[in-house]
């Protein structure tokens, strides 16, 4: 009995020492969180993990209505899409972390103004994003600074 009861005291502290101790870092997690677009009529990103690839939808409008109505995808190619709100909207998709270059890379973005998608990579600098899109290389594009939030 003494001998049981040691042993399930003993297996307690041990779990307890475990589930305190720090988790491993994921250096491609750095990006999840929410992050704050630049320019007049900011957004809030919230960029998060599925399967190893990195994705992000507006949660936040600094105008959420537009004409008195609630901001909706009205320039999206698709028309069946040009009902749907822009807050819930997923604007990036389907980025991987590359540990040597320490960016994200392969992915898209979408530009609910335009109605475009370009092709994308992030690099994180500090609390900043820098979220750059482009068409066919970088060099042809335009790089938005974003700013940690939460």
């Amino acid at each position: 009995m003494k001998r049981s009861a040691f042993l399930y005291i003993l297996t307690a502290f041990i779990s307890l020492s475990f589930t305190s101790l720090p988790m491993e870092n994921n250096p491609a997690d750095a990006i999840v969180g929410t992050w704050l677009t630049a320019g007049d009529d900011n957004a809030k990103i919230e960029i998060y993990e599925s399967n190893a690839k990195y994705y992000g939808k507006i949660v936040w409008l600094k105008n959420p209505l537009r004409e008195g109505k609630k901001a909706l995808d009205v320039n999206n190619p698709d028309k069946s899409k040009r009902t749907n709100p822009i807050i819930g909207l997923q604007i990036i998709s389907g980025f991987e972390y590359n540990s040597e270059d320490k960016i994200w890379e392969n992915g898209k973005i979408y530009d609910p103004q335009s109605g475009k998608t370009y092709s994308c990579h992030i690099k994180k600098e500090g609390n900043t994003l820098k979220v750059r899109g482009y068409i066919g290389i970088s060099l042809l594009g335009r790089t938005e600074i974003w700013t940690k939030v939460a």
